[in-house]
């Protein structure tokens, strides 16, 4: 063994492919060229002004001192009373655990109830990091696709297909991050049918987006009583409140679970930042019009993505009801050439329109959903036509 050699572990992970082109994009912008980058999922706003002021008061007040490995007790009952405003949800705070981001909470839950060979399925297109992480707790990840004809969402027959003796969870996104698709009510109580016969099971909802909706209430799988005891709701204020940099995300799911969370947690990281959490709590219980102001926007951009996009030849796009993303397929692009480059696959079509167009944009692969390109929005309407622009120019060469 060398003393440079990383664990088995670390080297059976992938790097994130969302990440890695927002390094090249920065890479490319420091040789002076103009990117335009529609790879993250961040939103362009700022964190409001009362949620900002929130940190600063923590500070002048000194809550700079360790937390409570799950989080303040008020920032706990802040998130309770969300999710009873919100979704008519019963929690407990110690039903409540908080952390450095919903990917972290996935993470605690994965690796609390993982065990190696245990099967966990995730619906594709899925967000990048879910089989990776699946990965980290030494399980195995199911892929059930479903295509843009499903709208990207998998029924309960596949589902029905996937369970094994092995499955032990069922991790999901709704709104969906990469495909900014949302599972209705009914779609939801089909899965749900599925799940009742297989009480082994696990279900991990990933509701990050959950404000960014376009068409009506948000439908938490969470709201079935037949499954009161083993959902977990992953959830945050990044995308709602505009504050992905504070780094606050949390799990809310049945007692065991929670306490487990919590045992992990309380050995790899303890509690996640005193200001961040002072803030998130003025974030949940403050004025809730900023959410609206921003998904309004948000709207306006994809209904003019949804547009510009379906004008060009051989581009295939739906129309999603939710968070801030598009999913185009662009198999027609598949065998053509400019002369320099041939497009074989999704990779080559958003390299060369990296390359050709300077905008940068995510393979569909990194997403369980090869055929297909990941498009943000989280940018401005001019800037969202000027990316646009590109592509179709850029696209119109390959014959």
């Amino acid at each position: 063994m060398k003393v440079d050699q990383v664990s088995k572990r670390l080297q059976a992970l992938a790097v994130s492919e969302t990440l890695a082109m927002a390094q090249k994009s920065r890479e490319l912008r420091s040789q002076g060229i103009d990117i335009i980058d529609l790879s993250l999922g961040e939103p362009d706003f700022n964190t409001p002004e009362h949620i900002k002021k929130a940190g600063i008061d923590a500070i002048t007040q000194n809550f700079t001192h360790y937390p409570p490995v799950p989080g303040y007790l008020d920032l706990r009952q802040a998130i309770v009373t969300k999710m009873k405003r919100d979704s008519d949800l019963d929690f407990t705070p110690d039903q409540v655990v908080v952390s450095n981001g919903a990917k972290q909470s996935i993470g605690n839950v994965l690796l609390s109830t993982v065990d190696p060979g245990d099967e966990v399925i995730i619906p594709a297109p899925y967000w990048v990091s879910y089989p990776e992480i699946i990965k980290m707790a030494e399980g195995t990840a199911v892929v059930v696709s479903a295509g843009i004809d499903q709208d990207f969402k998998i029924n309960a027959a596949q589902l029905e297909a996937a369970i094994t003796p092995k499955t032990r969870a069922f991790l999901f996104s709704s709104p969906s991050n990469p495909t900014g698709e949302i599972y209705s009510h009914d779609e939801l109580a089909s899965l749900v049918k599925v799940f009742e016969k297989h009480p082994q099971i696990l279900i991990i909802s990933d509701e990050i987006y959950e404000y960014i909706n376009y068409f009506g209430k948000h439908e938490s799988i969470a709201q079935f009583e037949s499954l009161t005891d083993r959902v977990a709701i992953i959830n945050g204020v990044s995308k709602g409140y505009a504050m992905t940099g504070w780094r606050i995300g949390y799990m809310a799911g049945p007692l065991w679970l929670a306490k487990a969370c919590q045992k992990l947690q309380g050995q790899y990281t303890s509690g996640a930042s005193t200001i961040a959490q002072k803030a998130s709590i003025a974030g949940l219980l403050g004025d809730q019009s900023v959410i609206g102001t921003m998904v309004e926007e948000f709207k306006i951009r994809r209904d003019l993505v949804v547009k510009r996009l379906s004008a060009i030849p051989g581009i295939r796009t739906n129309n999603p009801p939710g968070a801030f993303y598009v999913l185009p397929d662009v198999t027609a692009y598949y065998g053509k050439t400019d002369g320099k480059y041939v497009i074989s696959n999704e990779t080559d079509l958003i390299m060369f329109l990296l390359n050709e167009a300077h905008v940068a944009l995510v393979s569909g692969s990194a997403f369980g959903a090869p055929g297909c390109i990941r498009i943000s929005y989280a940018i401005s309407q001019e800037i969202i036509n000027k990316a646009i622009d590109r592509i179709e120019k850029a696209l119109s060469m390959l014959k």
